[in-house]
């Protein structure tokens, strides 16, 4: 029954899975898929402008956003904001929950490279190391905005298999190279449909 409880909280009225923050520095858990993969093709579109223009500021954007979605989820960054509440309920596709933790971790992720690139295009000048580090940040945004595939998860995945990331921190992971974030090791369990 809790967990009814706290999955309507997570669901605005058009089905978007939305997090219940318990704070600030709160992170959704779970994560609605189609939202994530739209921020990445986002991510995709503001990368390419800044390497295609030579806009070496937009790598401070880029930089923020990532930042604030691993720090507060959609919660800070305005690229969330609009893709939960605005984009993502008016597709009318139902939502695709998957765990939280892996897409943060793929945030943090996104959050290293962009700001990488800000530290190298703003603050030295190296517009073409920069841009660099953004094409690769562009071929994760793609694997996942396009083909659903999570890089930064998998990585996840595999430092969880590595023991570096204790199993307690996902347990509805599960087997993470089936592909299925929805259930916990041990078998299904109800979450968000």
């Amino acid at each position: 029954m809790a967990l009814a409880t706290s999955r309507e909280t997570r669901e605005g009225a058009a089905g978007d899975l939305r997090a219940a923050p318990s704070g600030l520095f709160s992170f959704p858990d779970p994560v609605n898929e189609v939202s994530a993969r739209l921020v990445a093709g986002a991510v995709v579109i503001m990368s390419l402008v800044t390497i295609a223009f030579d806009q070496p500021w937009l790598t401070a954007v880029i930089a923020y956003g990532f930042v604030a979605r691993v720090l507060t989820g959609p919660t800070l960054s305005p690229l969330g904001q609009l893709v939960t509440r605005v984009v993502t309920p008016r597709l009318g596709v139902p939502p695709k929950p998957v765990s939280g933790p892996p897409k943060r971790f793929a945030q943090g992720m996104g959050a290293t490279m962009s700001l990488t690139a800000a530290v190298l295009a703003l603050g030295f000048g190296l517009r073409g190391a920069a841009y660099v580090i953004l094409g690769l940040l562009v071929v994760a945004a793609v694997l996942e905005s396009v083909f659903a595939y999570c890089l930064g998860c998998k990585i996840f995945g595999l430092l969880m298999r590595a023991g570096i990331v204790p199993q307690e921190v996902c347990e509805r992971c599960g087997d993470i190279w089936a592909g299925d974030l929805r259930q916990p090791r041990g078998g299904p369990k109800s979450v968000a449909p």
